[in-house]
């Protein structure tokens, strides 16, 4: 029997309860059995900006959902060829864990460009993909595909962009990120420049 995974995607640069909330809700209300956070090394519709080592997004990450067998990080991207492709490491995933039935998970805002992505039809057709809410995300075409589940997950407006931008100002980002997170980024001194 397969187990479905959902694979939410990210720089987690840092990680945050945001992300986490999305997360744990997709296990709670859809038919997936864990979500896996995976590490993505570059973003390629988006600039490359100033990005925490591999390795210490990976463990903020693992740090992040280790109290919950439910969710957990996956590296994977970060051993393909960059700029990374979904299309890519779905293949690559599949492949490697042949028990498993992968799905996207992925806000209303990236399913409004999902046109762009690589082999964009093949994976629509081929994969699950579970949707969050975003603001301007009503007129997107996409939406009404088979294949396109929306799920309503709270809204939240926290941004890794904002707690960087905070821990450089010395403002108080406790209660955005977990315990261990918010320890790991303090003993580490990351974003403080």
């Amino acid at each position: 029997m397969y187990r479905k995974v959902g694979l939410f995607f990210g720089s987690f640069n840092p990680i945050h309860v945001g992300h986490l909330i999305i997360a744990n809700t997709f296990v709670g209300r859809t038919d997936l059995d864990e979500v896996w956070l995976v590490v993505s090394p570059q973003n390629p519709l988006k600039q490359q900006k100033s990005l925490l080592a591999d390795y210490h997004r990976v463990e903020m990450v693992r740090r992040a959902v280790e109290d919950n067998d439910r969710l957990r990080v996956c590296d994977a991207e970060l051993k393909l060829p960059v700029p990374s492709y979904t299309v890519l490491t779905l293949a690559h995933l599949g492949e490697q864990y042949r028990d498993k039935e992968f799905s996207l998970i992925m806000g209303g805002d990236n399913l409004a460009s999902f046109e762009r992505w690589r082999n964009y039809e093949y994976i629509l057709e081929h994969y699950p993909i579970y949707v969050y809410p975003r603001p301007g995300f009503d007129n997107c075409p996409l939406r009404d595909h088979r294949n396109v589940h929306l799920v309503d997950v709270p809204m939240m407006n926290i941004s890794s962009s904002d707690i960087r931008e905070r821990i450089r100002r010395g403002e108080s980002v406790q209660y955005l990120l977990t315990e261990p997170v918010h320890q790991y980024l303090r003993e580490m001194h990351f974003y403080e420049k």
